[in-house]
């Protein structure tokens, strides 16, 4: 199927499921389609399965947009409270195409809620609520690391998609050019057609001899390769340590479970040119769980690292906290710098990249579809720097192959009904469908669009605080973190928007009551930075309190 065919399909209001080989062009696809809705005046919710794939398409992950976090199973006494969220109703209810990126990296179970929190916060029992549902991504990746050889777990073989029965528009067209025998390569290994020449083209890049740089990503299966890495290179440089403790308060297996999941190192110790990649998502910071970067200094006063990512962005990198949250109170939290060594990191992490050159070893692949992801990370195969590969690294899973092949015809067979629609009927089914959500059938003039779909995000909040949302509220409604609704409060403040006066009743009495000694610290160790006066209270506040005080005292 082309791009301008999968194109007039998604305009007719068709959920759809968008796939095809890297270089046919889904991302293309949808640009064009979210710009198509918005000349129209309809404002489609963009969303992704992973957090740097969220930060890639200038979304947010499916997980937050739905309300579901981390759930993978919704009790009705979960989908009751939902459907409490005045905010949470609206946001669904408002919605009339949602689109999820990635689709391979969200399980079955997942897209199951998702689909029982549409059905149930927009009281309609259709899949997904009603709402045009766009799927986009290709299963030849890794399916979600819980269950990587189980074909149940992929999202096409969950009841929310069998109920959905999504129109498959798989692109045949090629467009990116950049390195045609790395595209065959990409492509024989899909179709289980890997011949002579293949080989010929990896035999090629193992074990080149080429000058390797030491900032180049490596790629390994298995994590105990990747942190045996990690640690050898922090050793070769020679500036000095950085060490930073995780801080943890509350019931002590929450905080252990806290601890588990969470990316970063109990004890992380950084040198000034330590590759390093983000563990937590702040897309107001320019940061996503996976973004890759350099240390490249550290803070003279809080002596935080100050880290360039690849994307040329420099972030002074602060602590973040994760918290486990029970009947609105936080039971447990830790806090440590998002970030943990990335000379190395393991082919599952590298999923949603896309790299120059990577080093990798596919001498230890031991799942299907692990030496493809690994090898479609990198842009041209002159940038693939192999030591060696078995026999497993070329293989995708059969069952995979047997639904692509089944996912092909469903595309040749609806690229052939439509064809067969004249032009003038097309025309009418994408007019209703723009008029079923509210859009307008004219274009917008580009001022018109810009109005109704790029309001700066400091006046959402103020809009928010307008309504007298609480900090936890807007946090949750807005999907950022605490720290980055005090940033957008702190802005309104300065710029004569919000009251100050009116910070007090969005902090708590304990807050208010020890307002005194943090003004104090604030006099001794100055308000610009933070890490100075958190030493000097000994940790007893947390960084966004200090925020909200320093908004008082200024």
């Amino acid at each position: 199927m082309t791009q301008r065919e999968a194109l007039n399909i998604l305009k007719t209001g068709a959920s759809v499921f968008l796939t095809g080989e890297p270089g046919a062009g889904k991302s293309y696809v949808i640009r064009e389609y979210v710009d198509y809705l918005h000349e129209h005046g309809i404002e489609p919710a963009i969303t992704a399965s992973t957090g740097i794939a969220a930060t890639h398409i200038h979304g947010q992950t499916i997980h937050s947009w739905s309300g579901i976090g981390i759930k993978d199973f919704l009790s009705p006494y979960d989908l009751e409270a939902l459907s409490e969220k005045e905010y949470l109703v609206k946001r669904l209810k408002n919605t009339t195409t949602l689109i999820i990126d990635e689709i391979s990296m969200l399980s079955s179970s997942t897209l199951d809620c998702v689909d029982k929190v549409c059905r149930k916060l927009r009281d309609t029992d259709e899949p997904f609520g009603g709402v045009q549902v766009v799927l986009v991504g290709d299963f030849f990746q890794l399916p979600p690391i819980s269950n990587a050889n189980s074909l149940k777990d992929f999202a096409y073989n969950s009841k929310a998609w069998t109920a959905l029965a999504p129109v498959v528009c798989y692109l045949s067209e090629q467009h990116r050019q950049e390195d045609p025998e790395l595209l065959s390569l990409l492509s024989a290994i899909r179709r289980n057609e890997v011949e002579e020449m293949h080989f010929e083209y990896i035999q090629s890049r193992i074990n080149t001899g080429e000058q390797i740089s030491e900032s180049i990503t490596r790629l390994f299966t298995k994590n105990v390769s990747v942190d045996a890495l990690n640690s050898q290179s922090l050793g070769k440089l020679t500036g000095m340590d950085h060490k930073y403790n995780m801080d943890s308060k509350g019931k002590a297996s929450m905080v252990e479970a806290l601890k588990k999941g969470c990316l970063s190192p109990e004890v992380l110790v950084l040198k000034k040119d330590s590759v390093v990649m983000f563990t937590k998502n702040n897309p107001q910071a320019g940061f996503a769980n996976g973004t890759l970067g350099k240390v490249v200094d550290f803070d003279s006063l809080s002596h935080y690292p100050i880290v360039l990512t690849r994307g040329g962005r420099r972030i002074t990198v602060e602590p973040a906290e994760w918290v486990i949250e029970e009947d609105g109170k936080v039971r447990a939290r830790i806090s440590q710098l998002p970030l943990r060594l990335a000379w190395a990191i393991t082919v599952h992490k590298s999923q949603g990249m896309s790299l120059d050159a990577a080093v990798m070893d596919l001498r230890d692949v031991f799942e299907y579809g692990q030496g493809y992801v690994a090898l479609s990370r990198v842009r041209t195969l002159a940038g693939i720097y192999l030591h060696g590969i078995n026999q497993k690294s070329l293989q995708v899973h059969p069952g995979v192959l047997e639904t692509d092949e089944s996912f092909r015809n469903k595309s040749t067979d609806a690229a052939y009904y439509f064809e067969s629609l004249d032009s003038s009927a097309i025309k009418i089914m994408h007019d209703n469908f723009i008029k079923a959500c509210g859009g307008s059938v004219e274009k917008l003039a580009a001022d018109k669009i810009s109005k109704k779909t790029k309001d700066k995000t400091e006046e959402k909040t103020l809009a928010l605080l307008e309504e007298g949302c609480s900090i936890e509220d807007i946090k949750e409604r807005r999907g950022f973190t605490e720290g980055t609704i005090i940033d957008h409060i702190a802005n309104l403040v300065k710029n004569g928007k919000f009251e100050k006066d009116r910070v007090r009743e969005l902090c708590s009495k304990d807050l208010l009551d020890c307002l005194p000694s943090i003004f104090k610290a604030f006099k001794t160790e100055g308000f610009e930075k933070l890490a100075p006066v958190h030493a000097y209270l000994k940790g007893s506040y947390t960084y966004e309190e200090l925020k909200l005080a320093r908004i008082l005292y200024q």
